[in-house]
């Protein structure tokens, strides 16, 4: 299990993660939305998740989102790395009724991201354009190449949601333990 505290003038974030768990989550950033994909995300991935969050949300919800993603993603990369004897690739396509995202990622320690979801709008008070935010500040802080593509979709929700849990299929799929792997690189190392 890998813990940690960041404490910003914007933010005050506390995070719990166990690659190795059930899906249990315990999260609260004050975002209910915000709140619902991440404990999508444990869920569907089978990490355990928690995350305390006191941010200024009275501003706006910017910086309590891509903080999230920043301290989530270092969380993540200490438990993951060195990455050893698991599949390290991983995909998936989930569909939430006329929506369907795509998410494909390499635990490659070489952050990317590609976001192609087309969100625009907000989802009742929730920026949909901070999905992006949370997702770069995730990936990169995981060091891990992550491609979210929508396939089809219109409503927001669906597609939002439809991206979290296609995240977490692709990581439990990446993160599944092979034996015979070792280090998953003709480089020998990751």
């Amino acid at each position: 299990m890998t813990e940690l505290k960041r404490v910003t003038k914007e933010t005050d974030i506390k995070v719990k993660v166990e690659v190795e768990g059930r899906g249990v989550y315990a999260v609260s950033t004050g975002i209910g939305f915000f709140d619902h994909m991440l404990e999508s995300l444990s869920k569907h991935s089978g990490i355990d998740i928690e995350i305390e969050c006191r941010g200024d949300i009275h501003v706006d919800y910017h910086h309590t989102v891509e903080d999230v993603g920043i301290v989530l993603g270092e969380a993540l990369c200490k438990e993951i790395y060195p990455v050893k004897n698991v599949a390290r690739f991983g995909d998936a396509v989930v569909v939430m009724d006329e929506s369907a995202v795509e998410c494909a990622i390499d635990l490659s320690n070489r952050p990317y991201l590609v976001y192609d979801l087309g969100l625009d709008g907000n989802i009742k008070d929730f920026d949909c354009e901070l999905f992006e935010e949370f997702f770069r500040a995730f990936a990169f802080n995981a060091k891990i190449t992550l491609h979210l593509h929508k396939k089809r979709g219109r409503n927001r929700h669906h597609i939002a949601e439809a991206s979290f849990k296609a995240l977490a299929l692709a990581l439990k799929r990446a993160l599944k333990k092979d034996d015979k792997t070792g280090i998953p690189s003709t480089k020998g190392l990751i």
